[in-house]
């Protein structure tokens, strides 16, 4: 049983092992889990998908001013249309949730992986596609 926290209205869900990922939908308000394209997301619900989904979530922590954050997100973008539902794809608006300070942000862009609650890996700076996609499989092994 694989459980997933819903981009859409936050219910967690159980996918049945045996059971398609990307295909999957929510319980609750029928959207699909997994779409392709990552959700900006609030400290809150972040702080939901970190504790109640089960497969590698990964954090781009970003600000609309940033100039290299605005080079990485079209990567980071491609990244999740290539690597979801094995990973969840999710962006951090540090100008919107400066409350977050556990993340202990110093420089952006930065990306995070959690896995069961728990932070297992991080690096900051933009990336490409091909970077992102051979940390994160690196990370999650």
């Amino acid at each position: 049983m694989t459980h997933m926290v819903c981009l859409n209205c936050s219910a967690t869900n159980r996918i049945p092992d045996g059971r398609a990922l990307s295909s999957a939908k929510c319980g609750r308000c029928g959207q699909r889990l997994f779409t392709g394209q990552p959700a900006d997301v609030s400290a809150a619900i972040l702080e939901k998908h970190i504790a109640k989904s089960d497969i590698p979530v990964l954090v781009d922590v970003w600000a609309p001013w940033c100039g290299p954050c605005k080079v990485m997100g079209p990567q980071f973008e491609a990244a999740a249309k290539l690597a979801e539902p094995r990973f969840r794809f999710v962006k951090l608006n540090s100008d919107d949730n400066q409350a977050l300070s556990r993340l202990g942000i110093r420089g952006i862009p930065t990306m995070i992986m959690f896995r069961h609650g728990k932070e297992v890996a991080r690096v900051s700076g933009a990336m490409s596609i091909t970077d992102i996609l051979g940390w994160a499989a690196e990370m999650a092994s």
